[in-house]
């Protein structure tokens, strides 16, 4: 199978951006930018991020609570800083937290506790417990055939 044209059809399916964040030894903060997320369960709450096994970023979430930060439209650098692409000039603005660190505006942030993690491939799969959460109305940064771009609020078409 070819992988590069598998990727190309994942990419017909237009994903919200996140960044997952957390406090790794010494409270340093990390993340990465994630658009595989998924919401999984209300009851218990539960969350889904897939990792790949090659990103650093696999290893330093075992076992750690994390942060799920939903990117606002206009936070594109944020996206690109967490994916290994350094923003010249980029200052992110943090919040502390009881379970991480979290990014300020942000369109939500989901406050998770480790739950479980499965093998997924060459991904594993770790599920969060959600503990805390918070989001505010505007549009989302989206990511679509390879490119950013951002919702924008659909105007009801059965005009009266």
């Amino acid at each position: 199978m070819d992988t590069r044209e598998l990727r190309n059809c994942f990419g017909r399916f237009a994903t919200g951006v996140t960044v997952v964040t957390w406090a790794g030894e010494d409270k340093v903060k990390n993340g990465i930018t994630v658009n595989s997320f998924t919401s999984v369960s209300l009851d218990p709450p539960l969350v889904l991020v897939s990792i790949d096994k090659k990103a650093k970023a696999c290893a330093g979430l075992k076992n750690q609570s994390f942060v799920v930060n939903i990117l606002a439209s206009g936070q594109e650098a944020i996206a690109w800083q967490f994916a290994g692409k350094e923003q010249q000039g980029l200052e992110i603005e943090w919040e502390e937290t009881f379970l991480g660190p979290k990014i300020k505006d942000t369109l939500a942030t989901i406050e998770c506790s480790p739950w479980k993690e499965y093998d997924g491939g060459d991904h594993v799969l770790y599920l969060g417990k959600i503990q805390d959460f918070s989001y505010t109305d505007g549009d989302a940064l989206v990511f679509y055939q390879g490119k950013f771009s951002q919702t924008k609020e659909i105007d009801n078409y059965l005009k009266k």
